[in-house]
């Protein structure tokens, strides 16, 4: 009887001191394009992940933080995506499913996050219908049409009445093209020829050349950041375009960070609209860029880091709010309305629609001690997604 009430009392004793939460780690899934065509994706998204935690902890609410990461190269095939998830959901049994750098990856997992009752953190992927897929999806990177509508309306302002649109042939770019002819005409501007390109490996040649024939005041663009950006670039410079009288305006994907020094001269001068630039003068962007430095010394921060890093800022106060918990339900309402101050400036989590409400900066690049850089020059404060109803 002695024994018996020892073991009891050694048992209850056990739970007192280890509560249920703290016992577990809390198990984030990482989808991310690690290798292959978009690995830059990924390892930007994952390095503001692990520079959110070294400079926050390693614990939340009790909970040790556990990272898995699975790579779903090349990013676009959603069904790679998706298997990696279930296995993510059922095998590692993890609390909740993050990342994602294209838009086909989180199309293909949201069900998944839907019927397994997981949140879902999209850190990059940004075409405006994501967060309408699922109840348990939330948004801390950007959408297209949040970003092309601000460079649209600059534009109509500043003396450019008519565009060519060239963009990539999948969802994001199709929001891009379709918020920028909105907001341009609507301004009064003209579109005076589009076009839709290959994802991967289109010949620019056919395009620059009926660009340059049209003579259109500027040419609207958006690719992913890549090879695709620095051929178009090239090609544009090569054939002269410039020297035409052609402009380059777009969203601030082309010229990203991670590409510019690749982009080189041919940048010099490009005006995009983007809600994160390496040069933003902030503190919180000044502390940011240099634990990344100290970090990643030969590597550059981009806006994908950055959404890594804002999506972690995330998990940890939902965490906090739900005491512990990683019921969906309960993190996305606990979610809904958070407002923080970024390394890109304020932002918050839209409580309708699960999105980011941010500013969004117009840049112009520029040589800066040598170096090129995206340097802001005018602002548009709580910009919501305008591809939502």
């Amino acid at each position: 009887m002695q024994r018996r009430l020892l073991l009891t009392a050694l048992g209850l004793a056990s739970l007192l001191a280890n509560p249920a939460h703290a016992a577990e780690p809390l198990k984030i899934g990482l989808v991310l394009p690690m290798s292959g065509p978009f690995a830059d994706y990924g390892k930007q998204i994952e390095r503001g992940v692990r520079l959110y935690i070294a400079a926050n902890g390693d614990t939340v609410a009790g909970r040790k933080i556990e990272l898995i990461i699975k790579d779903d190269s090349p990013g676009t095939a959603g069904d790679v995506s998706k298997r990696l998830a279930q296995e993510l959901v059922v095998k590692d049994k993890v609390d909740v499913l993050a990342g994602f750098g294209l838009t086909p990856a989180a199309l293909a997992v949201a069900p998944i996050a839907t019927e397994a009752k997981k949140p879902m953190v999209v850190m990059n992927a940004a075409t405006s219908i994501i967060t309408a897929r699922s109840p348990y999806i939330v948004r801390t990177s950007h959408t297209l049409a949040q970003v092309s509508a601000p460079i649209a309306s600059w534009a109509a302002k500043n003396k450019i009445k008519t565009v060519y649109t060239l963009v990539a042939d999948y969802g994001p770019g199709h929001d891009a093209e379709g918020q920028f002819k909105k907001t341009f005409t609507a301004a009064g501007g003209e579109v005076v020829g589009e076009v839709r390109v290959p994802v991967k490996n289109p010949d620019f040649a056919p395009y620059l050349q009926r660009i340059k024939d049209t003579k259109p005041d500027a040419v609207f663009l958006f690719l992913p950041p890549g090879a695709e950006t620095i051929a178009f670039m090239k090609g544009f410079a090569d054939r002269g375009m410039a020297q035409a009288g052609i402009r380059i305006i777009g969203t601030g994907d082309l010229t990203d960070e991670d590409i510019l020094d690749a982009l080189g001269e041919p940048a010099l001068g490009a005006i995009t609209a983007f809600h994160y630039a390496q040069s933003h003068k902030s503190a919180e962007n000044a502390a940011y860029t240099a634990a990344y430095a100290k970090a990643y010394p030969k590597e550059r921060p981009n806006f994908m880091s950055v959404a890594g890093y804002d999506g972690m800022h995330v998990i940890f106060e939902a965490i906090k709010k739900t005491g512990g918990s990683a019921d969906a339900d309960k993190f996305i309402e606990a979610a809904k309305g958070l407002s923080w101050v970024s390394p890109r400036g304020k932002i918050m989590i839209d409580p309708a629609t699960r999105d980011i409400v941010q500013t969004v900066y117009i840049r112009k690049v520029e040589s800066v001690s040598g170096k090129l850089q995206n340097i802001e020059f005018d602002s548009m404060p709580d910009v919501k997604d305008p591809g939502k109803p």
